[in-house]
Parts: C-alpha cells; structure tokens; sequence
C-alpha cells in the first residue's frame, strides 16, 4: 500500500526528552511507563512501552527519543498512554528505541 505525502505528513514524530520512567508491572507485558518533554509547544506527555529488555528506568532518564504525539490517548492497563514511542526490531524482536545521534532541541518535528 503507498500513501500520498501530504499522509505522512498528517503524523506529528517528535523528539523529546525522557524525564521520568517506572516499571509497570501490571501491564500484560513487561513494560516501562515513560514521562517525556517536548518541549513548549506540547509540554509533557506520558506512556507505556514495552522495552524491558534493552532498558531500565534509570537508563531512559534523559534519553532523547522520538514519539508520534498526534494519536489520540489510549487505555493501556490502568495508565493513559498519551504518545506512541518509536522503536526497532532488533534480531529477538525486542524493541531498541529510535532518537537521534546527537542532541536537539526538544519538540524538533521529523522531517
């Protein structure tokens, strides 16, 4: 299926900041909850992710990663995930997060 670009464009990716990460333990899944700055503009925003292999909270705490920020929220368990984080595959098809190889501001919009 191919999509016209003004599509794409429709989907808001954004980077921002992780500023606060727990476990969620009462997820189905193994999963990470996620406070994230974007910046002015959309602020903080929370979610779920299911990235325990690769990941502690501790170690998501000021990672840069990029979220599509435009979804309407949705029931995960008994926590409102507000954004969708991106992630990779890696070769066990356990999640590796995408964010950018060097710092930016937060909020910068994917081009």
């Amino acid at each position: 299926m191919t999509i016209d670009f003004d599509d794409f464009l429709k989907v808001d990716v954004r980077v921002g900041r992780v500023t606060r990460a727990e476990p969620y333990p009462e997820a189905r899944k193994p999963a990470i909850k996620m406070w994230i700055d974007f910046g002015g503009e959309i602020g903080e925003r929370k979610t779920s992710a299911q990235v325990t292999a690769h990941y502690d909270p501790e170690t998501l705490v000021g990672k840069q990663v990029t979220a599509v920020v435009n979804f309407p929220p949705r029931q995960i368990g008994r926590f409102m995930s507000e954004v969708l984080v991106l992630g990779l595959p890696d070769a066990n098809g356990d999640i590796v997060l995408i964010g950018p190889d060097r710092e930016v501001p937060e909020g910068g919009r994917m081009h």
